[in-house]
């Protein structure tokens, strides 16, 4: 068999990271994917963090093709005839070099293999790997367009599903709650209505969240990002709310979402230039499988790195730096002249002392917090109605404000908000 230090499973921001990493050490590294290029297949919704990933790869950012810097925040609840925006904007968000970005996967992830293949990499695209080889309980390789190839070590980067992980026995299958889809839109739109439309300046974006009638109360959620000369939109729901048939709704979900006159205007005049969907791991550590075996370490999606808060959905970042920490975990390895599961256990030692576990540990709480359809339906009609009726002037007297609100939120209400503030406070 054709033989190399490392093969790595998909050329996502996961597998891209490690490749660069263990390519700047000299390692011998080939990147299977099985798109035409690296980010043909990558769909993420368009936002990276880079705060936590900066002093990871130093010399890298510079010519990085992002879109554009996030400088407002927002997350609007949706009722079904009105919402509540809350936003934010703060100078710490415009100041260098910038709090985070949106991006474009396909165009992102290109330049970062080429960086990669500067360094030394090999990268191999339309290549689909059938399995991983398997000896004595040991990966040796992988078989990929019908050929068996060796390696010290297997790096699988291919996905939220991994078949890679379950036939090392690493993972089993997980559970329709464990997921969610993400159908996304890249909407084409002059830079200059981008500007006027979400009030900012050249370079500069905006971020915005939506929860309620967006998924007509199922778990999940709208998001929208400015690009450069476009605006990506969607939806993420999970996939046990949309199982069987309900499937065949989620591209009319998105459609009535940019129908709302609070999309409309903003995306009015667009053009489609993409449209895709993914699967995203939403289980947080719950879900996690183990990270490492004999010859093999799992990263990215495929490890269940991603992490949905509410106020912000991550996933970037954590793909990134477990790239890099699989690197590191090869290289120590190396030193050792052992490839062995207790040998590669500096993986997940590596993740823990990193933010990637640390958050994962502090927000374990969260997917059983955010399983409440309150969240998705009460809540969102609720603000709605209580606005409503604040703003609302009628023909006789006005109530009081205090009354006004109070007419929503009695002694049960508030019972309930508490009860939810409370099961909240575990994040």
């Amino acid at each position: 068999m054709e033989r190399f230090e490392v093969i790595i499973i998909g050329a996502g921001l996961a597998g891209l990271a490690a490749a660069y990493t263990l390519a700047g050490e000299g390692i011998e590294v080939v990147v299977l994917e099985r798109g035409e290029f690296p980010g043909a297949k990558n769909v993420s919704g368009g936002r990276l963090y880079l705060n936590p990933v900066r002093p990871l790869f130093p010399s890298l950012w510079e010519d990085a093709p992002f879109e554009r810097k996030i400088v407002h925040e927002g997350i609007t609840l949706l009722a079904k005839e009105g919402s509540v925006a809350l936003e934010y904007s703060g100078e710490e968000l415009r100041r260098p070099p910038g709090h985070s970005f949106s991006v474009l996967r396909s165009r992102f992830d290109r330049w970062l293999a080429e960086r990669a293949e500067e360094r030394g990499a090999a990268i191999l695209p339309n290549t689909l790997v059938e399995k991983p080889l398997v000896e004595q309980g040991r990966v040796i390789g992988v078989r990929a367009g019908g050929e068996d190839l060796a390696a010290d070590v297997v790096i699988s980067c291919d996905g939220a599903l991994s078949l890679t992980a379950e036939k090392a026995g690493l993972r089993t299958p997980g559970f329709p709650r464990d997921y969610a889809v993400g159908v996304k839109e890249v909407i084409a739109l002059d830079p200059g209505k981008i500007a006027d439309r979400f009030h900012v300046s050249e370079g500069e974006g905006s971020a915005r969240l939506y929860l309620g009638d967006v998924t007509k109360g199922m778990f999940g959620g709208g998001f929208l990002y400015t690009n450069r000369d476009s605006i990506s939109i969607g939806l993420v729901i999970r996939i046990e709310d949309i199982g069987g048939e309900a499937a065949r709704s989620v591209p009319a979900l998105l459609d009535a979402f940019k129908e709302r006159p609070e999309i409309c205007s903003l995306v009015r005049g667009g053009t489609t230039a993409e449209y895709s969907a993914h699967l995203i791991p939403e289980a947080a550590l719950r879900g996690m499988g183990k990270l490492y075996g004999d010859g093999i370490i799992i990263a990215g999606d495929a490890a269940g790195l991603a992490l949905n808060l509410g106020l912000t959905v991550r996933g970037m970042e954590y793909a990134l730096a477990s790239g890099y920490y699989a690197a590191q975990a090869f290289l120590r390895a190396k030193e050792k002249r052992d490839f062995s599961a207790p040998s590669l256990e500096v993986y997940r030692s590596l993740l823990d002392d990193s933010f990637v576990l640390k958050d994962f540990r502090n927000f374990a709480a969260t997917p059983d917090v955010l399983d409440n359809p309150r969240y998705f339906e009460h809540y969102p009609e609720l603000a709605a109605a209580v606005f409503r009726d604040l703003y609302k002037v009628p023909a006789g007297s006005k109530d009081t404000l205090f009354s006004t609100v109070r007419r929503h939120v009695d002694l049960k209400e508030i019972w309930s908000i508490l009860k939810d503030l409370k099961k909240a406070s575990a994040i």
